[in-house]
Order: C-alpha cells, then sequence, then structure tokens
C-alpha cells in the first residue's frame, strides 16, 4: 500500500511539534511505601516534522508507548524518546506524561484513614540533548497572615494548590516533593477528619499563618538546600475564600548558575 505520510511536501514549512495528545493509558510507577503504583496517564508525545516531509506515521507513537509498559520513571524518559526519534525518523521528539498519584494518609489525631491525590507529570525532551522534569501538585491549605492581625476572632482560610517543577541529578521521590511543600503551607490537607481533628488542623493553622508569596518563598529555600535539584519552578495559587478572584506567586530558580 501507498505510504501518503512519506509523500514529498513543497510548502516548506517546518513543523514545530506534530504528534498525539490526550491519549490514557495504564501505568506503573514507583511507590516510596508500597514499591509500586499502578495509575492511568494521560500522554502527549511529539516529533518536528522537516519542511520536505508531508506528514508523520501517528500510529507508531502508539506502538512505541505501549512497548514501555515497565515501570515508569525518568530514568526511562531517554530510552523512550530514542525509541521514538528512531521508529519515527525524527531529530527531535517530546514527551508528557501527567498522572495522577495517590497517598495514604491519616488524621493527625484520630488516625483515620483515606488517600490525597496528586498531580504529577513525567517531561522529557530530546533533541542535540536530555532534558527531564518532574512535575507534583501539591493541595495545601492557607490561613491569611492579614486576617489574624487585623481581626477580633478568627479569620480567613484558603485551600491552595502548589505546583512544582523540577529538574535534578540525583533520584528524588515525588513523596520528598510533596513533604517539602505542605511543610511550608498552613496545614496539610487531609482525606478524612473527625471533630478532633478539625480542632487540631484549624488550631494549627491558625498559628501558622501564610500568605501565598510565602508558601513560595520557603518552598523554594528548600529547594535551594537540596543539592540534588538543579533548577525549579515554584507556583502557588490560593482559592480565596472571601474574594472572587485567586490569589498567586510564582519563582524559578536556575541553580545551575
Amino acid at each position: 500500500m501507498e505510504d501518503i505520510q512519506s509523500q514529498k511536501d513543497n510548502r516548506n514549512i517546518v513543523i514545530e511539534r506534530v504528534g498525539i495528545k490526550n491519549l490514557r493509558i495504564p501505568i506503573t510507577i514507583l511507590d516510596r511505601e508500597n514499591q509500586t503504583q499502578t495509575t492511568v496517564a494521560e500522554v502527549g508525545v511529539t516529533v518536528g516534522l522537516p519542511a520536505e516531509e508531508r506528514a508523520t506515521h501517528m500510529s507508531r507513537f502508539i506502538e512505541t508507548l505501549w512497548s514501555h509498559r515497565k515501570p515508569l520513571t525518568l530514568a526511562v524518559l531517554p530510552e523512550i524518546l530514542e525509541d521514538i526519534r528512531v521508529k519515527l525518523n525524527a531529530k527531535k521528539a517530546g514527551i508528557t506524561y501527567r498522572f495522577p498519584y495517590f497517598i495514604e494518609k491519616r488524621a493527625p489525631i484520630s488516625g483515620a484513614k483515606g488517600a490525597i491525590e496528586y498531580i504529577c507529570s513525567f517531561i522529557g525532551e530530546v533533541n542535540d540533548e536530555i532534558d527531564l522534569k518532574l512535575g507534583v501538585e501539591v493541595p495545601v491549605h492557607s490561613f491569611c497572615p492579614c486576617a489574624k492581625a487585623i481581626s477580633d476572632r478568627g479569620g480567613h482560610n484558603q485551600r491552595g494548590v502548589v505546583k512544582l517543577l523540577i529538574r535534578f541529578k540525583e533520584f528524588i521521590w515525588i513523596e520528598e516533593l510533596i513533604e517539602i511543600v505542605e511543610a511550608c503551607a498552613s496545614a496539610p490537607l487531609y482525606p478524612a477528619l473527625k471533630r478532633e481533628d478539625e480542632k487540631f488542623v484549624s488550631e494549627f493553622a491558625y498559628d501558622h499563618p501564610v500568605f501565598v508569596e510565602d508558601i513560595v518563598r520557603d518552598v523554594a529555600k528548600k529547594l535551594l538546600e537540596r543539592p540534588e535539584v538543579v533548577w525549579f519552578s515554584v507556583e502557588a495559587t490560593n482559592m480565596e475564600s472571601i474574594h472572587n478572584h485567586d490569589a498567586f506567586a510564582e519563582t524559578t530558580i536556575d541553580k545551575r548558575g
């Protein structure tokens, strides 16, 4: 049969990225507590298309991804990217796995158990060099310092999310990044709280008020102290409880000079 995708194109326009996205596939990843965890990833994968080539072969993306179903880590991404480059005859390739990661958490007083979902990302690109990034989105609880300072009774709380993206030179657990972020909020979130837990969390948050700027700076300070992290971006958003807008802060630091 004729290979239509391999026909020559005379429009002389390079396509920077072409491929597939929003593909959902089962994956297995490393879990610090349970060794491995099975989840479902939303995957996007692309290659660069030269000006003289009409189209890429979409089915080859699926075949390649399905052949790499072993436990997925960032260390495996270069192998997958190289496989894509070879099968698609491409100079550059990129891939993103975005998936929910679940951690069992106990309530601080009663010990009631449940699971918290964290959205994580493995991102890889290859051209002349390999570039790998690990991302994690951590839901947090914050208590407003200003409201505490000016109010006679209480203050306002909000639930927020901290998005962390890092490049690193040594292995680091997803759980470690989550712990870093949660330690910088007013309090972590918990899936199940009894009355005694709710009292504890409310009072703990009241005693640890933070602005969205405080969260970003405190997370950045902790990452600056981690030698295995060489680059990072921290973004925090608070879904304000007494405003109809969100509060937002972000910083990016490259420790490589």
